[in-house]
């Protein structure tokens, strides 16, 4: 059961009130967000390229679950539960590499195969009846939506392209190297906020103009006012088209550069998914807000180019992202975070307008709803 006083009225988004501070730091909030969002969430592992040949792994933890991506000898994507059959022991420590023909424990030296399947048991010939086909690695729901690979852990879950109709295309139609994109670089940073204060932030340019000189810069090469937020049900999208005239971005010329697309594009996928890339950059950035306990979370920031190619205008943007803009985000996140704590808050306004404009916080608010009719379903 939730704790006391930690329910919440939907309502208008014009008059709502924000979520209770005690939904972003209650740790008996958070053992329910693990159950009833994220273990029944689609959760994004990694582009299919980044398993490319036989052998190529990834693996992904979501909590105390960890979940192995690998692609087999007959080129098949498959994911299984992180964990020896023998006596649970975790099999691969690692976030990426390749095994040549077996994974192998490193407690007893079971082996498995790349589709699974028990290979090798020592001295199970032991064994009364024991049959190796009954222990191989437990399957995890895997699908490959718009060329990236997802998982769950709900059998039942709607697929992600039945969950987010319409997502891919919008993908595709801003990055159309999609297909071809390889990982520039992956940056992992640790955050001491809960992962809604980071996607609150993510998800409305009301402090663009009004908070810290990185995010005015962003709005230096955007068409700012024809900023758009809309939701799509499970996914949503906010954007703007380059501003007239824009000459240089991330202390680089933009005259001769290749680029994906000019427009600031991002699109999210419920709960924690987000698909960008910043204006004139020849890239696709992956942003995955990662729970790690009430009030701490892990940003997996990936970066792909078409062909793992980096021309000098994206590489500025990556590093920009990295050192300036991340940087400036987190502040926020973090004095958010504790904020939350006032005895003097306990929740506030959303800034919704009806015209639902570039400043309006219309998102935050559907991402509330999506979150805890997912939370109390």
């Amino acid at each position: 059961m939730l704790a006391k006083k930690t329910t919440w009225e939907i309502g208008d988004p014009q008059t709502a009130f924000t979520l209770p501070a005690k939904f972003f730091y209650d740790p008996e909030i958070f053992d329910e967000e693990k159950r009833n969002v994220f273990f029944k969430s689609w959760h994004c592992v990694c582009h299919e390229s980044d398993v490319p040949e036989a052998g190529s792994f990834i693996t992904e933890n979501i909590f105390e679950q960890s979940v192995i991506v690998v692609r087999g000898r007959d080129n098949e994507v498959r994911a299984f539960h992180n964990v020896c059959q023998h006596r649970g022991n975790r099999l691969i420590t690692e976030r990426r590499g390749k095994v040549n023909v077996v994974f192998r424990c490193g407690y007893h030296s079971w082996s498995y195969g790349l589709d699974g399947a028990l290979r090798a048991a020592p001295r199970s010939e032991c064994l009364q009846g024991f049959d190796k086909g009954g222990h191989g690695l437990k399957s995890v729901r895997m699908e490959i939506f718009a060329g990236f690979v997802f998982i769950n852990f709900d059998n039942n879950a709607q697929s992600v392209a039945e969950m987010c109709p319409g997502a891919e295309a919008e993908i595709r139609r801003f990055i159309p190297d999609l297909d071809n994109m390889r990982l520039i670089e992956e940056v992992d940073v640790s955050v001491n906020a809960n992962w809604k204060v980071i996607q609150e932030n993510s998800i409305e340019a009301y402090h663009f103009d009004l908070s810290g000189p990185v995010h005015k810069h962003l709005t230096s090469l955007i068409d700012y006012k024809s900023y758009t937020l809309k939701e799509y049900g499970n996914w949503w999208t906010y954007m703007a088209p380059p501003k007239a005239g824009v000459t240089a971005a991330y202390g680089k010329a933009i005259n001769g550069a290749s680029y994906q697309t000019d427009w600031f594009f991002n699109i999210g996928l419920f709960p924690n998914t987000t698909f960008y890339c910043f204006p004139f950059t020849d890239m696709l950035g992956t942003f995955i807000m990662i729970p790690t306990g009430p009030e701490t979370s892990l940003l997996r920031f990936g970066y792909y180019g078409p062909n793992g190619q980096i021309p000098e205008l994206t590489k500025a943007g990556i590093h920009w992202m990295n050192t300036e803009l991340g940087p400036e985000d987190i502040a926020l996140n973090l004095t958010t975070q504790k904020g939350l704590h006032s005895f003097g808050y306990d929740q506030g306004r959303y800034l919704v307008d009806a015209e639902r404009s570039n400043q309006s916080e219309h998102l935050v608010h559907h991402f509330h709803k999506l979150y805890y009719q997912a939370l109390r379903p």
